[in-house]
């Protein structure tokens, strides 16, 4: 493999090595969403529910139409292969890969839970009451053991709050993990009640942790700075980024590379690619996708990739937003095209764009590949019609290629989001 990249290529190559150079499967059960999941390595969680929950989204990007209920056993039955834990902030990963994470248990551990005076500390009773709750009668819901800790008329302290907080203070230092989910509200149990016997034996040291999370990161981005393998995981620290690229490197999975525009404070930026990273002719991708998807989630990459600014305005005020509340970027061919604004209006069984931006550079063919994802969506989401509002420079011409869809004035309200411990409409 080459070692100076053009932008052009390494676009090519990190598309790639997120699997959109493959066409789309002709029909995608668990075999494509395990092959999916294995190839980003983690799954990033997000409550908002306007047009699909974001964690479906990348399984869609990429093989198109599937089966939800299909994702949510890998990801919430019972015994699941997947577990919750914060790898990429809030994220599904293999319950296999559990110990990866001791080094990052152990630090909030050290963060929140010695702190003298600080919530950890200071509400002992109410922790150990939770967790002998949780060793008692294996995995529950937080309503479930508030409703039980106000039977017990135990003071109105015991609410809600307190309960959900022991709760994710135990999970986040490992003792408690993710049992699945009612609807989208969590179910919280002892980590020996979730994860495998074998792995919580076998802890993972520090270094050998972030070596392997780094190569992982490198497998699936194909083509990276250190910047870009540390956000992978959120791994602040780059000394350690720095010590793991250089075993990798010595032992031949990572190799230094140049890519043409990609800088920093004016200087050529150093980049590594991985070994098993493929660098394909071309690529003729279409895809919408969540802003949490891995081609986008690190603004910095998406913008050296892509030329593509990106900032999601769900906390700007509704009067002072740009493109609109949750806008998903749009992928034509190797490049990001514009973005588009969904929602799923199940009352009246119909996909709303409620506003369309285009990018730089679209191809001629951009709205009709866009179109026809959108017909895609739709029947994914199980919606009968389309409407397109008048709100962006793009949605003119999806409407000129989308005859059945409807028009619709752009509407400013904002749309119903469910909270993450709701459960899913």
């Amino acid at each position: 493999m080459k070692t100076t990249f053009s932008a052009d290529e390494a676009r090519r190559v990190a598309l790639a090595a997120q699997g959109f150079a493959r066409p789309r499967p002709a029909a995608a059960g668990t075999r494509q969403l395990n092959g999916v999941l294995g190839r980003i390595a983690t799954l990033q969680i997000d409550s908002v529910n306007v047009f699909a929950r974001s964690h479906y989204m990348p399984l869609f990007s990429r093989v198109g139409t599937y089966d939800t209920a299909a994702l949510d056993r890998l990801l919430f039955a019972r015994r699941a292969p997947y577990v919750e834990y914060w790898a990429h902030v809030a994220a599904f990963i293999p319950a296999q890969d559990w110990s990866l994470f001791r080094f990052r248990m152990d630090a909030m551990r050290a963060k929140y839970g010695t702190k003298r005076g600080g919530w950890f500390e200071s509400n002992r009773e109410i922790v150990d009451w939770v967790r002998a709750e949780l060793a008692d009668r294996g995995p529950l819901r937080p309503a479930q053991i508030e409703h039980d800790a106000k039977e017990a008329a135990r003071g109105p302290w015991w609410d809600w709050n307190v309960v959900k907080n022991a709760l994710e203070y135990l999970w986040l230092f490992g003792e408690v993990a993710i049992a699945g989910r009612r609807g989208f509200e969590r179910r919280y149990g002892l980590a020996e009640h979730v994860i495998p016997a074998e792995v919580l034996a076998a802890p993972v040291p520090r270094g050998d942790a972030v070596r392997e999370l780094v190569r992982r990161a490198a497998s699936a981005y194909g083509v990276a700075t250190a910047a870009d393998l540390a956000d992978y995981w959120r791994i602040n620290d780059r000394p350690a980024i720095m010590a793991a690229i250089a075993e990798l490197t010595d032992a031949g999975e990572l190799s230094p590379v140049t890519v043409d525009g990609w800088s920093t404070a004016g200087r050529p930026a150093k980049a590594w690619l991985h070994r098993d990273a493929t660098l394909p002719r071309r690529v003729d991708a279409a895809a919408l996708l969540t802003p949490f998807d891995p081609v986008v989630w690190f603004r910095d990459r998406a913008e050296r990739l892509f030329g593509f600014e990106y900032r999601i305005e769900i906390y700007t005020p509704a009067p002072k937003r740009r493109y609109g509340y949750y806008s998903l970027p749009m992928l034509v061919g190797d490049d990001i095209v514009g973005r588009i604004d969904l929602k799923a209006d199940r009352a009246a069984s119909t996909l709303l764009v409620q506003s369309a931006w285009w990018e730089h550079g679209r191809p001629a063919d951009a709205a009709a590949r866009v179109a026809d994802e959108l017909r895609l969506a739709a029947r994914w989401q199980s919606l009968e019609a389309l409407s397109v509002s008048n709100w962006g420079d793009a949605t003119d011409d999806l409407a000129d290629v989308l005859p059945e869809a409807r028009r619709h004035e752009a509407g400013r309200a904002e749309p119903v989001a469910l909270a993450d411990d709701e459960p899913a409409g």
